[in-house]
């Protein structure tokens, strides 16, 4: 199955697959309630895809949700082991619709698509959209897992940052990585080593994926020789670096982790910051 579905697909209209909306920031309710996709479910990022962190300079920003909690969250949305879940947003999958996908494929459940292009895509197919606040029915509860896969804390990360045989890539836009802007984080900067691929680079002109063989293309520029499990992808948060990780899945490439608590957990630890290329 591809990781991504297109507005096209007859599935995303199918009354047996879960239809999740995922929004992000405070007028995220309301944007929903604007205009969302027949039977789609809203869930928003802050409070369904992460917990409320403590302290940022542990865990970051966005930390995971504790896997009971998701897990509930799960049985909340109807959905079973066995779903196929199609998740989607208004950011082109940049926000919540990716870390959701990852979210599921770290739980082991591999049903899941998210819908290229987003909500613009549909808007773009003139297709109708509804402004109900739709809740599923509920349905047995959805075991909670064993684990997260395919993550890599900040130990993981330092070292692999100093060596050669791995790789640790920030997908945040340029000029944060090179620390002229920081408008989110206390320090502005980038782990030193750390390479630098936008994650808007996986997408064309009008807000969907490149096709799987340009995306090999641009990820393998990157990667080079290092083996896809020794890359770890990281943004500001753990939210866009999703975006990428989702791109590579389309790709073929699967095998890279994630650093959930990215720059906002690494900055505000008094370790090295970088301010120029790597």
């Amino acid at each position: 199955m591809s990781p991504l579905i297109e507005i096209t697909d007859p599935k995303i209209f199918d009354p047996e697959v879960i239809l999740i909306d995922v929004r992000a920031g405070a007028d995220a309710h309301q944007r929903y309630l604007e205009g969302h996709l027949p039977n789609a479910i809203y869930a928003t990022l802050d409070a369904d895809l992460a917990s409320k962190p403590a302290d940022p300079a542990y865990g970051g920003r966005h930390p995971l949700p504790s896997l009971e909690t998701f897990a509930a969250t799960l049985t909340k949305w109807g959905v079973t082991p066995d779903s196929h879940v199609i998740v989607y947003d208004d950011k082109s999958a940049a926000m919540g619709a990716a870390r959701l996908w990852w979210m599921l494929h770290a739980i082991g459940h591999e049903n899941v698509q998210v819908l290229n292009g987003g909500l613009k895509a549909a808007t773009d197919a003139d297709i109708e959209l509804n402004t109900d606040d739709y809740h599923p029915e509920s349905t047995s509860a959805y075991p909670v897992p064993a684990e997260y896969k395919g993550t890599a804390d900040i130990a993981e990360v330092d070292a692999a940052a100093k060596s050669n045989e791995q790789m640790v890539i920030d997908v945040r836009e340029n000029a944060r990585y090179l620390g002229r802007v920081e408008p989110l984080d206390l320090i502005a900067g980038h782990i030193p080593g750390a390479d630098n691929l936008f994650y808007a680079k996986n997408l064309d002109e009008d807000g969907k994926y490149l096709p799987p063989e340009q995306l090999a293309e641009l990820y393998q520029h990157t990667i080079g020789d290092i083996k896809p499990e020794d890359v770890i992808i990281h943004c500001g948060s753990g939210v866009t670096a999703c975006h990428t990780l989702l791109g590579m899945a389309s790709a073929g490439i699967t095998e890279p982790k994630l650093y959930v608590g990215s720059w906002s957990e690494w900055s505000r630890r008094d370790l090295p910051i970088a301010t120029e290329n790597k």
